[in-house]
């Protein structure tokens, strides 16, 4: 399992893989192909729970979801995403959640939806030993404010994302997501620091990339411009479901080597 220290290793050396999982299974499969790091997103919200944003998903919904993916991962680093109103309002409940990722779900760092009110907040995580990945630029858990449009288009908040980076990095920050941004502004924030930064629709100048699995293997109705369809396993779901009820229907599932007698059983009345 890689440690924080190797992924920071990897900057500039080699590209950075992370994708999401929100369950045993799908995060055994991610890993065993050589993943890099197992983001357990709030993205799970809109993904696999049914809503239309991030911000219904509870605190007690991702340690479920963090200790899944713990469970089922057995080489990639796990990341446990921080969900909306777990952190940020009070310092002391924000360490205790965050605390509860690693001490009672088995991840191996958490994410949170940055700003100006997460810097002292990353300083004090890092300096009691729980690693904290930033992330930047579009931030789902504000989509009241901003929505899901491309973010710091302008250059006053492209030079408030380049700060903000900076001051993360200086807080302790071991990495840094940067989602929906131009490309030339996301690769000048990669130069401007030194931790890798994992972008999302951010261009190809970052030092990795991350994607919600659903997207990936083609599970979703719809994707986001930036994502990429690697499979259609939403079509092959629908193809084998159409085959087992037509076998059903048709009487040909189950077969008698789906099932099985007992002799001393036939007079039974």
């Amino acid at each position: 399992m890689p440690t924080v220290r190797d992924l920071q290793a990897m900057a500039g050396e080699k590209p950075i893989t992370m994708l999401t999982a929100y369950d045993a299974v799908t995060a055994s499969i991610v890993d065993d192909t050589g993943v890099d790091v197992i983001l357990v997103g709030d993205s799970m919200g809109n993904a696999v729970l049914g809503h239309e944003d991030t911000l219904p998903v509870t605190l007690d919904e991702m340690a479920s979801r963090v200790g899944a993916v713990a469970r089922g991962a057995d080489d990639a680093l796990v990341v446990a995403d921080m969900p909306f109103l777990s952190f940020g309002a009070d310092e002391s409940e924000s360490v205790k959640n965050c605390g509860r990722m690693l001490k009672e779900e088995g991840a191996n760092a958490v994410k949170l939806e940055s700003g100006p009110h997460t810097v002292d907040l990353t300083e004090r995580l890092t300096d009691l030993g729980i690693p904290t990945m930033a992330h930047l630029g579009l931030t789902p858990q504000s989509v009241n404010q901003t929505g899901y449009t491309r973010q710091a288009t302008a250059r006053e908040d492209a030079e408030e994302i380049l700060d903000l980076a900076c001051e993360h990095e200086d807080a302790g920050a071991f990495a840094l997501v940067l989602e929906h941004i131009p490309a030339n502004l996301a690769a000048k924030v990669t130069d401007a620091v030194d931790i890798p930064t994992i972008g999302i629709g951010a261009g190809g100048d970052c030092d990795g990339q991350v994607l919600v699995f659903t997207d990936v293997v083609g599970l979703s109705e719809s994707s986001p411009p930036f994502a990429e369809q690697f499979g259609d396993v939403r079509g092959e779901v629908e193809d084998a479901v159409d085959e087992y009820i037509d076998a059903v229907e048709s009487g040909e599932f189950p077969a008698e080597s789906h099932s099985h007698t007992e002799d001393e059983l036939d007079d039974l009345y």
